[in-house]
């Protein structure tokens, strides 16, 4: 079961920042991958990224240079910072987890999926 969590509005320009709390299983619990999917207004969903158990990182390409993903291990929670975000960037975004390697935006191909949260980008 996971929970996303952060703030709804952001300003162009600013860097977005999310949590996922993950209940009912260790971050680090192996083989487990957990990612970063969006879907922007009237799109399809996008992946963004995601971390490995171990702590390993995978971006996707085309937002590499703005994204880190994070795990604290401490409060079972992993984050997603996306720096200087644009009205592209708004959408709903959903973290999930998998038991192998993923970077496939698919519910389907994912053990377990956030309720998702909101995001929009405006001054």
């Amino acid at each position: 079961q996971l929970q996303e969590s952060g703030p709804g509005l952001v300003k162009p320009s600013e860097t977005l920042s999310l949590t996922c709390t993950v209940f009912n299983e260790a971050l680090t619990t192996a083989p487990k991958y957990w990612g970063w999917i969006r879907q922007p207004p009237g799109k399809g969903l996008e992946w963004i990224g995601n971390i490995r158990y171990s702590g390993s990182t995978y971006y996707s390409p085309s937002l590499q240079s703005r994204t880190s993903i994070s795990m604290d291990t401490s409060k079972n929670q992993f984050t997603l910072q996306l720096s200087s975000v644009t009205p592209e960037d708004a959408g709903v975004y959903y973290c999930a987890g998998s038991d192998g390697p993923q970077m496939s935006p698919t519910r389907d191909d994912y053990d377990d999926w956030g309720p998702g949260t909101q995001v929009t980008v405006s001054s």
